[in-house]
């Protein structure tokens, strides 16, 4: 199949605490999206979603971009950049004016978002977003375009993504050092839930958990909105780290024996089996790099289920954590009980399973989609905030930070220019 002509090219970077991938997309002229290029490489210098050494993250940054670019055969001056530390914490402002039971006018809209920016309190920290979600017409909700419908009062719920300023300026100078310009960053459970969740379950209520190597994010959607955000400090790494000290081996070896021989669900089987701690080509013994493994057998091999019972009570501590966040805020009822399931954690097999058992829920694993050409690599939960971010551009939804006010000043709300739309359509209407 040939590759459509691309009209804009959109380029994201995802700096996680595991890996720091690119993705280099193209939107063609019929609208849509078409993967050019994709390439990770291993995390440096992050710690939990925090840059903690800039030369190793900018080095990393760099590396990841490349890979992209050569992919791509094209090459990139700035991008969008993904962000899961930096505190992130999200609010709903509320504003409403009234219009006098007239008809609304794009005027009346753009007013009402610029009195929007006033309600914000970011409180000494930093807006990453501020973006109109829904309006409301007379006190009733989900109204997406108010435009040409009668009310008496008009109002607007703005979601306001906060982050501390510290932080995000290391995320931001790391990928600038790299040779590239920020267009904008992005909170990751916004960018994930871009990829992830179709707009049905953001309307019904739906949580969405971010299980990153370090980071694990819980955000809650409800009426098309994201209404709520905790982030636990808790990840797959974690379970990595257990592994590799219950059995004294090193943390790729432990990584390897999640990965390939890992499960959120035990078996009967799981007794009888015997799993080789040394890869293909690593003896312990000659020491290839690998380590004997704390009651392995003198094959080097541990039963597997021992291995699920170390990553099951590593998870069952992660679980009650969501379930408490979940519940602090007021996930729950009959009504929005969906939980997904996204980033490199989910991955792990049985893990849908296991949490739907652990939280009570139904559960479902999110991957990204509606990109073509996204690598099969790349299509994983793991890359779901990376394929989001491109997704995220392309939409380019409205920031009510970027209004500019109307040089033409406005008499009682209602603008001269806005004034005079009326009047010509009225006259079309009548004459």
């Amino acid at each position: 199949m040939s590759t459509p002509r691309i009209a804009r090219v959109f380029a994201a970077v995802n700096i996680g605490s595991f890996r720091i991938s690119a993705i280099i997309a193209g939107r063609s002229e019929t609208g849509e999206m078409v993967v050019l290029g994709s390439g990770h490489r291993a995390a440096q210098g992050v710690k939990r979603g925090y840059v903690t050494d800039m030369h190793a993250a900018t080095y990393a940054v760099r590396d990841a971009i490349e890979r992209a670019e050569k992919m791509a055969n094209t090459s990139v001056q700035s991008v969008w950049v993904g962000c899961s530390g930096a505190g992130l914490a999200s609010q709903v402002a509320q504003v409403e004016v009234e219009i006098g039971g007239r008809r609304i006018e794009d005027d009346d809209i753009f007013h009402l978002l610029l009195a929007a920016r006033e309600v914000i309190q970011p409180e000494g920290r930093m807006v990453l977003h501020a973006q109109p979600a829904h309006y409301t017409l007379d006190g009733a909700h989900g109204v997406a375009n108010p435009c040409g419908l009668h009310a008496e009062r008009l109002g607007v719920d703005i979601h306001v993504m906060l982050a501390d300023g510290a932080p995000v300026r290391n995320l931001t100078e790391s990928v600038q050092n790299a040779h590239l310009d920020v267009e904008q960053v992005i909170a990751s459970p916004v960018a994930a839930g871009y990829a992830c969740l179709s707009p049905e379950e953001r309307d019904l209520g739906v949580a969405l958990v971010e299980f990153g190597a370090e980071v694990t994010t819980v955000s809650v959607h409800a009426a098309g909105i994201l209404v709520g955000l905790s982030t636990i400090p808790m990840g797959s790494g974690d379970i990595t780290d257990a592994i590799a000290s219950a059995f004294g081996i090193r943390r790729f070896q432990a990584e390897r024996l999640k990965c390939f021989n890992g499960s959120a669900i035990a078996s009967p089987a799981d007794h009888r089996e015997m799993i080789p701690v040394n890869g293909p080509g690593e003896d312990a013994q000659a020491g290839m790099g690998g380590q004997h493994a704390r009651g392995a057998d003198d094959k080097n091999r541990i039963p597997r289920a021992e291995l699920i019972s170390v990553i099951t009570t590593r998870l069952s501590t992660l679980m009650d954590e969501v379930n408490r966040v979940l519940k602090g805020m007021g996930f729950g009822g009959t009504h929005g009980a969906q939980v997904v399931f996204t980033g490199g954690g989910a991955e792990l097999a049985g893990l849908a399973d296991f949490a739907q058992g652990a939280l009570g829920r139904p559960v479902r694993i999110g991957r990204p989609t509606a990109l073509r050409g996204l690598a099969e690599a790349h299509a994983t939960p793991g890359f779901s905030t990376l394929a989001g971010l491109i997704l995220y551009a392309a939409a380019d939804p409205v920031d009510i930070r970027k209004l500019h006010a109307s040089p033409v000043p406005a008499s009682a709300g209602l603008g001269l220019i806005a004034l005079m739309r009326r009047l010509i359509r009225a006259i079309r209407e009548y004459f």
